[in-house]
């Protein structure tokens, strides 16, 4: 009888367990298909730029990207976030789903004259170090540990763009597919915008091919570009060209700049079982997938963003 009643309770709380996940899986859903996302030119009053959504790529603003990033993808909250760019043919659910995170650090202009002498290899070592020393922070506050595999793609500085980009291999956890963080810095006047693409390793490829497109898609308005920079009277940034790639920008924000890709949504896909999924792929007469509507901004294809 003791068998039998623990077997019912095991039941019970299995039942209710997969419950809850499946009306959790149901809210990404629902969440995944109300995105509206736009094309165009967007105009970001956060340091003065004008965004060119490149042709191929949507553009969705920051609290929806908040929201997915939050609630979907099981990130810290980030308020600071003006947007991300996604390849229009792709949603935020798909195993195969990947966007540049965009905002903008208004933190003084950043000298490159450092760009040529930096040792990649030990900058690596020690990038490691820093991120291995933060583990104990994220875990107790019930985030996963991080691990920096290294470079999926080492550091490049285009001087005549002013723009920094390179790409980081991250193991979170005991996830067994690791995650492609891929980092480009605009240089301007006043700050920087920081566009960070979060992807599987699997669409590191993919990633790289975009990066020609997005780097020349965000354009400093007038008396905001880098070769604006008024010795005399700018604030001149902490930081140059190598404390930039380590992190030091983002010490503020601690081990939370680093963002995963699927941290909730696999691990919901996994426990809810095969009814959830069932919906999921192939849908029923209550819930169809629809691919979220492409919305181009109001007044000539132009969106302005405030902080």
């Amino acid at each position: 009888m003791k068998k039998i009643f623990a077997l019912l309770s095991i039941i019970c709380i299995t039942n209710i367990f997969a419950q809850t996940e499946e009306q959790e899986f149901e809210k990404m859903l629902k969440i995944g298909q109300e995105l509206k996302y736009q094309t165009g030119t967007i105009h970001f009053s956060s340091g003065n730029a004008t965004l060119n959504v490149p042709k191929g790529f949507k553009f969705l603003d920051g609290p929806q990207t908040q929201k997915v990033l939050k609630d979907i993808w099981g990130n810290p909250e980030d308020t600071t976030i003006l947007g991300s760019i996604l390849p229009e043919d792709k949603g935020v659910l798909g195993s195969d789903s990947w966007m540049f995170i965009i905002n903008y650090v208004e933190d003084g202009f950043v000298k490159d004259g450092d760009a040529d002498d930096i040792n990649y290899d030990d900058l690596l070592k020690d990038m490691k170090e820093e991120i291995t020393a933060s583990n104990p922070d994220r875990t107790a506050q019930g985030f996963p540990s991080i691990d920096l595999i290294g470079w999926a793609s080492k550091p490049f500085y285009d001087k005549n763009l002013k723009v920094l980009h390179w790409a980081k291999e991250l193991k979170f956890g005991t996830d067994e597919s690791n995650t492609l963080n891929y980092d480009l810095r605009v240089l301007g006047r006043k700050g920087m915008y920081n566009i960070s693409a979060v992807a599987g390793m699997a669409q590191l490829n993919e990633v790289k091919k975009s990066i020609p497109l997005i780097i020349k898609s965000v354009q400093y308005n007038e008396g905001f570009k880098y070769s604006d920079f008024d010795e005399d009277n700018d604030h001149v940034a902490e930081w140059t060209i190598g404390g930039l790639i380590a992190g030091k920008v983002l010490a503020k924000v601690g081990f939370f700049a680093i963002l995963a890709k699927f941290g909730k949504f696999i691990v919901i896909g996994l426990i809810a079982g095969f009814g959830v999924i069932k919906k999921f792929f192939f849908g029923n007469k209550e819930q169809q997938m629809t691919k979220p509507e492409v919305i181009a901004p109001k007044n000539e294809d132009e969106t302005t963003l405030e902080e």
